[in-house]
């Protein structure tokens, strides 16, 4: 079967050739991708991808033509992007009784796993490579930037929702003496954090954040918002503000969208992020207008291309190790999520912001810290 002829035109547009040696170029293993492609879009690329239809010489460089030539809408009314849609409408996807499928799908892989692929504090989301030339580097920079944007002090109190496996509360701990209380709905990220954290003012718990009632000095949620939901940013907020006490502040650190969408990606919403979604500004602000005030928003998205890369780097030279328990197949999902994402946030499709809250309003004015 030669490949349709309109497959070509849009390939050509993004500067893609099939069989060619470019990094951006890929082989076709299997000619059943194209209507594979044509019914299913991101999904059935991703899915093809995983059964070895198809390769690219550098994924996140192909992933990174064919948005900057927004091929991605060629493809995005298909049956996967409806039902994805439909699902998104009709079902609230993260509600409390599903609020732990994404902690056991995928922060629950296997702490081996994400010990390899992240830095030493195993902080899983953007790091901040303003001045940084490692990973280890760029996420000590990203906590600290956090740290100084809510000017902790010794003896504060604060709140981490979504704390991973304790890399901002362990940071915050013993560089500011601050007591930190920090959820997650994943078991086995809990369980890796109280070891983490053990001799420190700090306590982990696995938690849903909407059942949280108590009072902090400050507040931070750095990658977890992408898992709240549309239908549940305003009860997020909500609850972040009662349990803020009055001069204090709320550090969000999000990835999001330029545009407002209310679903995500089928390939990932079925293989890495059950239920997630990523937000847009407007989303956020319309959710926050009855409980916060903004004084800061801080856009460094492009440093996530910097960092997907270097999990990745790590991934790959790990994988001999970790090959046995996980599979071929999960390799290919894996260099496909983190290259591919690599690739959409070097197009800028994808955002990285940090939102900088308050109850009322600094008193004279916030001074932004970057």
């Amino acid at each position: 079967m030669a490949t349709p002829p309109f497959i070509n035109e849009l390939l050509a547009k993004a500067d893609v050739t099939i069989g060619g040696n470019r990094p951006q170029d890929i082989t076709v293993h299997d000619e059943r991708l194209f209507n594979r492609v044509i019914r299913y879009g991101t999904l059935g690329l991703g899915e093809a991808y995983m059964d070895g239809w198809w390769d690219s010489n550098a994924l996140d460089a192909f992933i990174y033509k064919v948005f900057m030539a927004r091929l991605d809408k060629a493809f995005r009314v298909n049956f996967a992007s409806i039902l994805t849609i439909a699902k998104a409408v009709v079902f609230n996807q993260q509600s409390y009784s599903r609020a732990f499928k994404v902690g056991e799908v995928h922060y629950d892989l296997g702490n081996n796993l994400y010990e390899t692929m992240l830095d030493p504090l195993m902080v899983y989301s953007c790091g901040y490579w303003k001045d940084a030339t490692t990973l280890a580097e760029a996420q000590e920079a990203k906590l600290d930037l956090v740290c100084r944007k809510l000017g902790l002090k010794h003896g504060d109190r604060v709140l981490d929702i979504g704390c991973g496996w304790g890399g901002f509360a362990k940071y915050a701990a013993e560089r500011h003496g601050v007591s930190v209380v920090g959820i997650t709905i994943s078991k086995e990220q809990a369980a890796l954090a109280q070891e983490r954290c053990k001799g420190l003012s700090i306590e982990i718990r696995v938690q849903d954040y909407r059942v949280l009632n108590e009072k902090f000095d400050h507040i931070v949620s750095i990658g977890m918002f992408e898992h709240v939901g549309i239908k549940n940013y305003r009860e997020y907020f909500t609850v972040a503000r009662r349990c803020l006490k009055e001069d204090g502040l709320f550090l969000l650190h999000t990835i999001g969208y330029a545009r407002s969408l209310g679903n995500t990606d089928p390939w990932i919403e079925k293989y890495i992020f059950p239920g997630g979604v990523l937000p847009s500004i407007a989303q956020i602000g319309k959710a926050i207008e009855e409980s916060f005030l903004v004084e800061d928003v801080h856009n460094f998205g492009a440093d996530y291309d910097t960092t997907l890369m270097a999990w990745f780097r790590n991934f790959d030279v790990a994988w001999p190790r970790l090959r046995a328990k996980y599979g071929d197949r999960f390799y290919r999902m894996w260099k496909y999520y983190l290259l591919s994402c690599a690739g959409t946030a070097r197009a800028r499709n994808m955002q990285l912001w940090q939102f900088v809250l308050s109850p009322h309003g600094v008193a004279n004015g916030y001074r932004s810290v970057r």
